[in-house]
This record gives structure tokens, C-alpha cells and sequence, in this order.
């Protein structure tokens, strides 16, 4: 079989290659997709009590026009808009996201520690060499103490000396001195920070509904169940598991690209294995507790820094949309996520009843509530976060131009590597902007190597 185009995977960055191929008039591609279901990442699943879950806490929010058309094509007006409302689970006391504008709700103590540590001439004016150093220097030492160090190790499960701070951007927060300080004394929250403060839900189906969507407009050109065995660079030959050769002359892989470097790559360099070898990431657990019971709870989802509870995030994935739980509006969807890694270990065979407990201690329900809980659900997901590690930006100057230079380009969240450009909208127009560089030459702008 042969294709001009070649894209592995059909999750939202191959999805949106294939549907802007299609739409600038070139039919000659093919997608490959491992599963027998399309949406990568970004699917969702329904389990045998009637409960839906996502992989994780996704939200549907745009930076770009063509995702918000392509949404308003797939959704209709089959969704739900929210204004996100996120709290910080700390000390045994919930503070408003983002904490840092918000410490008022600590105790005085450890608010003291907060204010302290943002006094002029406190924190270092040394350029950061990390993220651990980033966190202080703009944090301090009482915010850094209480959420962002315990919290970022708990999400990477990587410490914050190993990682880079570049990829910030508009995913952290930074603080301003008069404004906590204002906000403490007029007793006021500060809410509304951030890209996804206001986000849309389908109704039904989760967050895996509009990937399936848009994969039906290009049905016909995806191969499910066609999982990559190898990659023959020189003559342009994708190999699946069964044994079947797939010709191209452009390729598109989504997948982890230390995977295609290590594994499907015929013969790589020693530069490539190590600047793949560079490369790290985190793996996550999502825990799904189904209670048949209601409570009023407003929230959207919670953080949860502490060593009390295993999880970093909850969900309350009920709020979400009212068809998340079996009975329409009736019960509630419980979505935890737990990081591990060789720096953070967890007892896998424990985690759902350590989740339970974690719940508990945290107030998310109490002992009472157990014997409601009628469904415990969980997937593993070996590649969860690409970590900006120290290493990150080096590697990928190694490997994207190489990778170029033999016709394959690699995106998507684990293709491209890159955690600041990897929100669905980021992974979508990946695609996109690939295919319109292909066809038209356009450059791209939401990943760049450099």
C-alpha cells in the first residue's frame, strides 16, 4: 500500500492532520491507529456501572479560531459551559486557585510564612539554574514550601531540581507582592486567573466524544488495530505488527518519539538513542470512585499538594456534565490522578483503596460515604506527562532536524515533547499546521524546533 502521507496515531494531533489534509484536497494519506478506537489521550470510557471517565482532567478551552469552528462543527450545541472553580487542599484547609493569590485562607502562621517569604530582599535575584530555584525566586520560601514544591513534585513525579523552567508561559501563575497583601487585608479572593477559566464539556460521551466525532469525517482513511513494528527510513516502508508494508513519502508520527527512535527506527545513530535516552516522563494512574449518593459541591476540580492523600488532582467529574454518572444527575464521578516514576514509587495493587483513604483524609467524602461507592475504575497510562526536564530542549535539537531530514516529523504531546504547547487545542493545531505546511508551505507556529 502506498500513501504520499503517513500518520501514526489518531489522537487529536493525527486527527487534526488528517481532517486539514482533507480540507486543503489531499486524499493520499493514511493513519495508523493501535487501537480499535480513536482519540489517543484525549478518549474516554464508560465503565460497567454506566459511569463515564476520561484520561485525566481535561477541559475544552481554545487559543485558535480553527479549533473553535472545528468545535462548534462536532459539538453543535450539545455541551456545557462552566466557569471553572479549582481549590488547593493544604494544611487541612482549602484555599481558592491559584494558592499564591489566595494564602488569606491559610492559618496566620503559615500565612505569615507566605508574605514573609515575598519581602524585598528575601528571595534571590540569581538567574534560576531550575525549576527548584524558579519556584523560590519567585515564589519564596513560605509558597514554595506549602504548594509549589510539594505539589509539582507530586504531579512530575520528578524532582524540580532535574527540570527546566522554560516551558512556564501562561501555566503557572507568578505572584505580585501588593496583591496578596491587598487581597489579605480586603479579605477579597482572586479567581479568574488563567486560559481555562471559563471551558466548555461535551454533554455526553466525555471529552473522548469529539475525537470520535471528528475521526468519523475521515473514516475511511484510518486503520485501526495497526499497531508500528518498524520504520524503514531509506525506502519510506512503515511495518505494522501483522506484517503489512505501508510505502509514503511523508510521515507524521504522534507517537512518544523515543519510542520511534529506540524502537521502530531502523538502524538509528548513537546521537539519537542518547539524546532519545535524555527524554523523561511520567506515567499516571486515573482512579475512578462512582458513589450512588449527591452532595451540593460546586467545584470543578481540587489540588492537592499533601503527603495525606495519594492523588494530585480530583475531578469532580459529575459537575462535568450530569450524564458522567449512570443515572442522569444523580450520584457523583470522583476522577483522581496519581503520578509515578522511578523517583516517585506506588503500590499498584493498593492504589485504588489508598485513593479511598486519600478521599477521606482529605474531606472529599467521609467514612460514611464508603458504602456508597459502587464503582472503583482505573486505567494506567504509561506515558502521562513529557517532563521539561534539564535535558529536554538539547534533545530535541538533536532529534527533530535529524528526523526532518528523513521525512518524518514528529508532534503531538509525546511526538513533539514540548508540555506548553500539549492542551488538546495545542495537540490539534500541531496537526493542522503540519498538514498546511505540507501542502502550502505555511510555517508552523504553535511547534517549533528551535
Amino acid at each position: 500500500m502506498k500513501r504520499k502521507y503517513a500518520i501514526i496515531g489518531a489522537g487529536p494531533t493525527g486527527l487534526g492532520a488528517a481532517r486539514r489534509l482533507m480540507e486543503l484536497g489531499e486524499k493520499d494519506f493514511i493513519v495508523l491507529e493501535k487501537n480499535s478506537y480513536a482519540g489517543g489521550l484525549a478518549s474516554s470510557f464508560t465503565d460497567e456501572k454506566g459511569f463515564t471517565w476520561d484520561i485525566g482532567g481535561h477541559v475544552v478551552f481554545s487559543h485558535y479560531e480553527y479549533y473553535d469552528n472545528l468545535l462548534a462543527e462536532i459539538l453543535l450545541d450539545e455541551y456545557l459551559e462552566h466557569l471553572r472553580e479549582s481549590w488547593v487542599r493544604t494544611v487541612k484547609t482549602w484555599v481558592p486557585y491559584p494558592f499564591q493569590n489566595n494564602i488569606r485562607h491559610l492559618p496566620n502562621q503559615i500565612k505569615w510564612e507566605c508574605v514573609r517569604g515575598l519581602l524585598p530582599g528575601i528571595r534571590s535575584e540569581d538567574t534560576p539554574a531550575n525549576f527548584y530555584e524558579w519556584i523560590n525566586n519567585t515564589f519564596g520560601a513560605g509558597i514554595a514550601k506549602y504548594f509549589m514544591l510539594p505539589y509539582n513534585y507530586k504531579v512530575w513525579a520528578t524532582y524540580p531540581e532535574m527540570m527546566s523552567f522554560s516551558w512556564i508561559g501562561e501555566r503557572v501563575s507568578v505572584v505580585d507582592l501588593k496583591t496578596v497583601i491587598k487581597n489579605i487585608i480586603l479579605e477579597q479572593d482572586q479567581l479568574s486567573w488563567g486560559p481555562n477559566n471559563k471551558f466548555r464539556f461535551p454533554l455526553k460521551g466525555g471529552t473522548g466524544s469529539i475525537y470520535k466525532k471528528l475521526a468519523e469525517t475521515i473514516s475511511g482513511n484510518i486503520l485501526y488495530n495497526a499497531c508500528v513494528s518498524s520504520i524503514d527510513h531509506k525506502n519510506k516502508i512503515l511495518t505494522d505488527a501483522e506484517g503489512n508494508n505501508y510505502e509514503y513519502e511523508y510521515l507524521l508520527s504522534t507517537a512518544p518519539v523515543d519510542i520511534l527512535i529506540k524502537t521502530w527506527l531502523d538502524k538509528p545513530s548513537d546521537d539519537l538513542v542518547n539524546a532519545a535516552n535524555m527524554l523523561k516522563h511520567n506515567s499516571v494512574v486515573v482512579a475512578g470512585i462512582g458513589l450512588s449518593t449527591s452532595k451540593e459541591d460546586t467545584r470543578c476540580w481540587m489540588y492537592f499538594p499533601d503527603d495525606d492523600s495519594p492523588f494530585y488532582r480530583v475531578t469532580n467529574f459529575h459537575n462535568y456534565s450530569p450524564n458522567n454518572t449512570p443515572i442522569p444527575g444523580e450520584g457523583r464521578a470522583l476522577m483522581c490522578e496519581i503520578s509515578y516514576s522511578n523517583h516517585k514509587k506506588i503500590d499498584h495493587d493498593q492504589v485504588l483503596s489508598q485513593v479511598e483513604d486519600g478521599l477521606v483524609n482529605t474531606t472529599m467524602i467521609t467514612e460514611e460515604d464508603r458504602k456508597d461507592i459502587i464503582s472503583r475504575w482505573s486505567i494506567n497510562v504509561d506515558y502521562g506527562y513529557p517532563i521539561p526536564c534539564l535535558q529536554r530542549d538539547e534533545a530535541l535539537q538533536i532529534l527533530q532536524p535529524a528526523l526532518e531530514s528523513m521525512s518524518i516529523f514528529s508532534r503531538g504531546r509525546f511526538g513533539g515533547w514540548k508540555y506548553e504547547v500539549s492542551n488538546m487545542d495545542h495537540s490539534v493545531m500541531q496537526g493542522v499546521e503540519w498538514a498546511e505546511r505540507m501542502i502550502n508551505g505555511k510555517p508552523e507556529t504553535t511547534y517549533r524546533i528551535s
